[in-house]
């Protein structure tokens, strides 16, 4: 028979589950103290929520919610520590891909789900090294407003010029 904190934390897993735009699945086994601390910071400093719960108590959130289809079942087994974000989806891989430049042999990532979307734990690498949203729609906009730029840029040079063509006209007039 379930006890009430393990009903709390199935419905907590479940709630993160439906709300995070981004989940990693790491299998942390190695991860000392200090390392498991420098982990845990960096991904407080960054939006990530970092938590490790029983396995079994994973499993049953992700069949309470449909989430991930049975893949679950296959990642969760070890040492399973799973990353969450409600925040930008690539947060997570940057702070892993930033973490394992020190600590290579001690983390490694097992599954990651983007919106609900599965994807090989060898993709976190490309996600990581994606741009943010926020990068992305600031490189759209500049895009947007550059054309614009230019076309008033060349059009305030030819005021410019007909404007001395005018002025050097009126002196030789005078």
């Amino acid at each position: 028979m379930a006890n009430e904190h393990k009903i709390k934390i199935v419905k907590d897993l479940e709630k993160r589950f439906n709300e995070s735009t981004g989940i990693y699945f790491t299998k942390y086994t190695g991860l000392n103290v200090k390392q498991a601390d420098s982990l845990r910071s960096k991904f407080r400093d960054n939006s990530v929520e970092y938590l490790v719960t029983k396995n079994t108590l994973t499993r049953m959130a992700a069949k309470n919610t449909n989430f991930g289809e049975g893949i679950i079942d296959q990642i969760c087994f070890g040492q399973i520590g799973v990353a969450y974000t409600m925040a930008d989806a690539t947060l997570p891989a940057k702070v892993i891909k930033e973490f394992k430049k020190d600590n290579s042999d001690v983390l490694e990532v097992v599954g990651l789900f983007l919106d609900g979307v599965s994807f090989s734990p060898k993709d976190y690498e490309r996600i990581a090294n994606m741009p943010s949203k926020e990068e992305l729609l600031t490189k759209i906009c500049i895009g947007l407003n550059s054309p614009m730029t230019k076309f008033i840029s060349t059009l305030s040079a030819s005021m410019d010029g007909l404007v001395s063509v005018l002025f050097s006209l009126k002196g030789t007039k005078q």
